[in-house]
């Protein structure tokens, strides 16, 4: 044997109870799971939880591995693995009408382009990529609400030759927010056929929750597709309470024979565009800042904002911007900027891509959705640098602290299984998600009584505490909570 973690505490990832035993590792796997083991060498884990390494379900890693430096803002959270391209927002094939949005030039890619991209530069973690649909839609059509369906479909089709893990979708973003159900379903089908999921950021998470998850039940049952409901919350001070009934539509499908999950990250608060507060027809065609100029035009989106778009269950106090191309801006919220409408629309036309941190949630509806077997866990990060939510360097060992060592809303065993096998079998990845003998040796090592993330919405990037190793393919990648500067994640291709 190569590598024997010795008298750790296992789970397994299956939601069994945790055991006492050491794992060997031999030729980047499991080789066996139990007593008196023995190895070339050995790593003394007694006292701590050793489980199968960490899948973040909903990521916006998408650029990172092309970054200078290695990046391990996810080893020290104990992920080994990333789900990529999700939201309807993918960076291959390449769509150009969307570097307004998004702030980001990239390259004339295909999607085997890009992963051959990632591959070259080298992926701190393993990593996996959905085909976005907003992407789909611009690189056929731009921001233009009438598009071409059947190339969507060969574009997607394309990307899942390529090894696209499945088809995700963001109906509050144009240019994903034109598209209705029967484009949504001819594109599922697409992915049916690959035997990919898809995953919805719904076209509301809010008022109108019930209506958008029958839709994306809908999308999934009549393509025959598995479903992952991404980032399941209810958004809005009116809205709260209604945890029960998000619940109650997952399960109902599952008896009806829909292969529906969800994800959830830790927090009151999300993150996304600054024009995500605006409703989607203001980006419609792009050109945005020449839009926003007009006070007529201003009048009538404000008119607009109360049947969709996040103003109308916003606060301006509880709008942290996190970035912007003014100088002065970041770390203020919009309530400090003066918190009107026109301020908002100011804001957006000078930087269309600026971020937001906004809370939007209730901690009895968090508590509940996350209690719910059918919910795992996705950080829904962004790149590791500024005001970036915390969650994006505290997502998995925050969980671990503050609700499941101090408030118990669920057992260990079963917190394991939802950061594990719980993602990979929803996305198809075979082999990792579990320990036991045979399994991919990504394996995360863990201090149950320390672990946690002390990062802020005004500090986020603090190291997280308790992660002590973490092996990709039974490489240790963080010894002693130290990141060893190498490169070793893989780009994950379905086939």
């Amino acid at each position: 044997m190569d590598l024997l973690l010795r008298g750790g505490t296992v789970y397994d990832g299956l939601g069994s109870p945790g055991v006492v035993a050491d794992v060997a590792i031999s030729g980047g796997r499991v080789a066996a799971v139990g007593p008196g083991l023995t190895a070339s060498r050995v790593i003394d884990v007694s006292g701590l939880a050793v489980a199968p390494g960490f899948i973040d379900a909903h990521c916006h890693s998408d650029l990172v591995p092309l970054m200078d430096q290695p990046q391990p803002f996810k080893l020290f959270q104990g992920v080994t693995t990333e789900i990529n391209g999700n939201c309807g927002f993918s960076y291959a094939p390449s769509a150009p009408a969307l570097e307004e949005l998004t702030g980001h030039a990239v390259p004339d890619w295909s999607f085997a382009g890009y992963l051959d991209a990632i591959e070259a530069a080298g992926p701190t973690n393993h990593v996996a990529t959905l085909v976005g649909h907003s992407t789909l839609r611009a690189a056929v059509s731009g921001f233009s609400e009438t598009t071409s369906v059947e190339a969507m479909a060969e574009l997607a089709r394309e990307a899942f030759e390529a090894g696209a893990c499945g088809l995700s979708s963001g109906l509050i973003y144009p240019p994903g927010s034109y598209g209705d159900t029967e484009e949504l379903v001819a594109l599922a089908r697409v992915a049916h056929a690959y035997g990919r999921p898809y995953t919805t950021h719904m076209r509301n998470e809010s008022s109108e929750l019930a209506a958008a998850l029958d839709e994306a039940i809908e999308v999934a049952t009549r393509a025959r597709v598995r479903l992952q409901v991404s980032h399941c919350k209810v958004g809005g001070l009116p809205n709260h309470g209604q945890a029960s009934m998000l619940l109650e539509r997952l399960r109902s499908a599952r008896a009806r024979g829909v292969d529906v999950l969800g994800d959830q990250y830790p927090y009151l608060a999300g993150s996304t565009v600054l024009a995500a507060l605006l409703p989607p027809v203001a980006l419609s065609g792009g050109n945005v800042a020449a839009r926003l100029s007009s006070p007529e035009e201003r009048a009538r989106l404000l008119e607009l904002s109360s049947g969709s778009g996040l103003w109308r269950d916003a606060s301006p106090g509880k709008v942290l911007i996190t970035s912007h191309a003014r100088p002065g801006v970041a770390g203020r919220t919009l309530a400090d900027l003066g918190g009107t409408w026109d301020t908002l629309c100011d804001l957006v036309a000078e930087d269309p891509a600026a971020q937001m941190v906004i809370e939007m949630m209730d901690e009895a509806d968090v508590v509940e959705i996350m209690a719910d077997p059918l919910i795992g866990i996705g950080s829904d990060n962004g790149a590791p640098v500024g005001l970036e939510h915390p969650r994006t360097w505290g997502c998995f060992p925050r969980f671990l602290g503050a609700y499941v060592r101090e408030r118990g809303v669920v057992p260990m065993a079963e917190a394991v299984r939802k950061m594990t096998s719980h993602v990979a079998d929803q996305f198809g990845l075979a082999g990792r998600g579990w320990l036991g003998a045979g399994a991919y040796a990504d394996i995360t090592v863990f201090d149950p009584e320390t672990v946690g993330h002390a990062g802020t919405y005004l500090e986020p990037s603090v190291r997280p505490t308790g992660i002590v190793h973490v092996l990709l393919e039974g490489r240790p990648v963080i010894e002693d909570g130290e990141f060893g500067g190498v490169r070793a994640g893989r780009v994950l291709r379905m086939a």
